[in-house]
């Protein structure tokens, strides 16, 4: 996209991939580690002018900012290509694209937590705003994207304020630790492995703890945050390279890593299980992309789950909140309607603005030629010839811009015939 395009009315638009639409053999490619979003964020740059990557364990969204004769399908796909690796034919059967005000709304509704695997879970709605947050501090955000991050964050809260959809709402953690129990029965006497001392790693450290296991050791790659995990739930810090004698004696391994290879592989737990066949292993993989060689599975005594197997408990839990949903879309309605009338406020006050600007500067050029025919007059004077032909003008642009303020669904028509008939254009004011 050249410098010298022009933007009417700004459109959001918004391409990804989500556990809805792609398994996790194609979300883990796409997948964008918190220590790679600012390098993700470059690389996007040179396909689009800007836009938020919204980047976790079950989606990766592009919100870029568009205008409304414009398509931004094909440089986003390039990028997906060039970060994946995935031809665009292989791509494309799991992206969905949409824009204007229901991209504006999908995000909405993700950061109410409607869209994810556990719906009602909390931690999305601090994704969202550290995506937002990252995408600023590159200066890939313009005014209008975000508006609209700034907007669905404000109304994810409300919907959690005024609805009970996040109420004892699970979490991609807690569910892992479920589906651990469910596995071994009483965890109590369990010893537990927990790889990834980050967010979901102090979750599932927590779960463990409140359900009264005793010996949890964290390993993490920084020892530091393994020991301090450890000594705020009274587990153990262990080395990595302590992790395969630790596996060895495990009944349950939780991974939650954000390392872009396998941390345990096939030979590894072949070994392990070789010297303890008549003692089952439980393997949790949270890690997106994941941490587990999956050919584990064929393992003899191992019980490997991964973020995928988490569908039969999220439809359960989706059930149970039917009522809460409901709730939560009708707070989006009202809200998108308020934002619709807003968002078309702030599209067409660049026109609006060029219009007045435009109008002022003939009314001042004339009304200097017309000064200097005149003979000298006095400051009161003046200032009547001013005031009337000021009046004039504003008068004039009165339907022009009535029209373009109340025509919020034309789909930017009366922007560009406005345009059209005076002449105006709005230089780009987003980042080429």
């Amino acid at each position: 996209m050249s410098g010298d395009n022009l933007i009417s009315s700004p459109h959001i638009y918004l391409t990804g991939v989500s556990h809805e639409t792609a398994p996790l053999q194609v979300r883990e490619r796409l997948s964008i580690p918190r220590g790679r979003v600012h390098e993700a964020l470059a690389r996007l740059g040179t396909y689009v002018g800007g836009g938020v990557i919204l980047a976790t364990c079950n989606r990766t969204e592009i919100y870029s900012i568009c205008n409304d004769k414009e398509s931004l399908a094909e440089p986003i796909q390039k990028f997906f290509c060039e970060w994946s690796g995935f031809s665009q034919d292989q791509l494309a059967p799991h992206l969905y694209t949409t824009r204007g005000l229901d991209a504006a709304r999908h995000l909405t509704e993700t950061a109410a937590g409607l869209c994810s695997m556990i719906v009602g879970e909390w931690e999305i709605q601090g994704q969202v705003r550290r995506a937002l947050q990252a995408a600023e501090a590159d200066g890939m955000a313009d005014p209008h994207i975000k508006k609209v991050f700034q907007q669905a964050i404000r109304i994810g809260r409300r919907v959690r304020d005024e609805t009970d959809i996040s109420r004892n709402a699970l979490s991609v953690s807690s569910v892992a630790v479920r589906l651990a129990a469910g596995a071994v029965g009483d965890v109590r006497k369990c010893r537990v492995v927990l790889v990834g001392a980050g967010q979901a790693g102090k979750l599932v450290a927590r779960a463990f703890a409140q359900r009264g296991v005793a010996d949890i050791a964290i390993i993490n790659r920084s020892p530091e945050c393994a020991a301090e995990l450890a000594g705020s739930i009274g587990g153990r810090a262990v080395d990595l390279g302590l992790l395969r004698e630790e596996t060895e004696a495990a009944d349950i391994v939780i991974s939650c890593t954000g390392a872009p290879h396998f941390v345990v592989d096939y030979d590894i737990v072949s070994d392990i299980m070789r010297t303890r066949p008549s003692r089952p292993l439980v393997i949790v993989d949270i890690a997106v992309p994941r941490d587990i060689d999956t050919s584990v599975r064929g393992i003899e005594g191992v019980h490997l789950y991964d973020i995928d197997d988490f569908m039969n408990v999220s439809k359960t839990h989706r059930r149970a909140r039917e009522k809460e949903i409901a709730r939560a879309m009708s707070i989006i309605d009202e809200e998108m309607e308020r934002f619709a009338e807003q968002w078309h406020a702030m599209s067409v006050k660049p026109v609006v603005d060029a219009l007045m600007q435009k109008a002022e500067d003939i009314r001042k050029r004339q009304l200097q030629l017309t000064l200097k025919k005149l003979p000298p007059l006095s400051a009161e004077e003046r200032e009547s010839i001013e005031a009337m032909t000021r009046s004039i003008v504003n008068k004039i642009l009165h339907n022009p811009v009535e029209c373009l303020k109340g025509n919020g669904h034309d789909d930017g028509a009366m922007v560009e015939t406005v345009k059209e008939l005076f002449d105006i254009e709005i230089e780009a004011s987003r980042k080429k």
